[in-house]
């Protein structure tokens, strides 16, 4: 379910709290071979199903930054930000991957709004985010990004 602000003052008021959970989405082979084909990433452990079920992992495995380009999307059902004329990420101060997403799992979004602090125009908001796998001990990614509204 999706907070909803409306402008900068009622987002800065959600400093500190949490957002949520998204809901759960699935990491299929097409999407990481359309992942491996955008980046030109094609290491087998990803795209080669054969060769990856008798790899270290047992199955091809999600590329990180798929995983983490996930963030986007996932993030977006935690919070809707209106009233703003521009919404940009700004970076990312911290990423780890822990565990492999296998191709067929699922994988959500816990987020918490850390910090907004005032920046020209606007503001810019930390996000603490942690992509969990369904069933799994860790985490895909454990991650703080930085986004920037503009009002």
């Amino acid at each position: 379910m999706s907070i909803t602000v409306n402008g900068i003052d009622e987002l800065k008021k959600l400093a500190g709290s949490d957002l949520g959970t998204s809901e759960w989405i699935e990491v299929t082979q097409e999407r990481i071979n359309t992942f491996a084909d955008a980046t030109g990433d094609h290491q087998w452990i990803h795209v080669d199903p054969e060769k990856a079920a008798a790899g270290p992992f047992g199955a091809p495995i999600a590329h990180g930054y798929l995983t983490l380009s996930l963030f986007i999307p996932l993030f977006t059902e935690l919070l809707d930000v209106q009233g703003v004329t521009t919404k940009v990420n700004y970076g990312l101060n911290k990423v780890r991957f822990p565990s492999p997403v296998k191709v067929g799992s699922r994988i959500r979004l816990v987020g918490k709004l850390a910090e907004a602090e005032d920046v020209a125009g606007g503001v810019q908001i930390t996000v603490d985010g942690t992509i969990e796998i369904e069933g799994g001990a860790k985490p895909a990614a454990v991650l703080q990004s930085l986004s920037r509204f503009y009002a």
